[in-house]
């Protein structure tokens, strides 16, 4: 009864992990030669690691990666398109989301820019990090919307906060003159305090030309490029090669 008590209040306080726990110790008689404390720490690693795994749930569903499935441990490095896995690895430990640098990932179509992209942000997201992946066109589009229903200042706001913004498909189109204001803007509230992920077929240096007003670009870009990690691949479409996704 004591024990039915127990399992019913663990279960009212949501504290899932340790009923499982404590459920699989009562199936399994060996661990009555526990002591209470072993028995008990282990009920609180269960319980930390239950809450640990629910965050990063979370916090990968919030990103909506637009490839689910993308991992540094899956990245394929015999590919010909000029991808170097020691700068790669220096990624993977998120020490440049901690240092709030910038990640600017060029090359042509299909080559796997976004699969890159959304492979870091995974493994930031796994060490802790929040991330959120939009395409650079639908961001502009929302915040359009935003300033419209007079939104848009809690957008920006919203958007700062997140650690790693991927800003997928840079420069396929000319700015227009309110969203390259807009675009400044986003930019400029996370310079310097979230990091933000840059995939783009156009190299660096025709994001001038792109954006269209000298001023505007030079802003732009001195809140992007100064501070950033720059992967530059070439080579065929591993979409055509693989069926992947870029």
């Amino acid at each position: 009864m004591i024990v039915e008590e127990t399992m019913e209040k663990l279960r009212l306080m949501k504290f899932h992990g340790m009923l499982s726990a404590l459920e699989q110790q009562m199936a399994q008689p060996e661990m009555a030669a526990l002591s209470f404390e072993d028995r008990f720490g282990m009920l609180l690693d269960a319980e930390w690691s239950y809450r640990e795994n629910r965050k990063l749930h979370n916090r990968l569903r919030r990103a909506s990666f637009r490839i689910q499935d993308a991992s540094v441990e899956q990245i394929d490095y015999q590919i010909p398109r000029k991808l170097k896995k020691a700068v790669v690895l220096r990624l993977t430990n998120s020490d440049w989301v901690a240092k709030h640098q910038n990640l600017i990932i060029t090359g042509p179509t299909g080559i796997g820019k976004s699969y890159l992209a959304c492979a870091l942000a995974q493994k930031a997201c796994r060490d802790g990090y929040t991330a959120f992946y939009t395409r650079l066109s639908r961001i502009l589009y929302e915040l359009s919307i935003c300033r419209a229903d007079g939104s848009y200042g809690a957008k920006l706001q919203k958007l700062a906060k997140i650690q790693i913004l991927i800003l997928d498909d840079w420069g396929l189109t000319e700015l227009k003159s309110q969203e390259r204001h807009d675009l400044l803007e986003l930019l400029e509230d996370r310079h310097n305090v979230s990091s933000t992920v840059i995939t783009s077929q156009m190299p660096i240096s025709k994001w001038y030309d792109n954006i269209g007003d000298p001023t505007m670009a030079d802003a732009i870009c001195d809140r992007v490029i100064h501070n950033a990690h720059k992967i530059e691949l070439d080579g065929d479409s591993v979409r055509k090669k693989k069926g992947k996704v870029d």
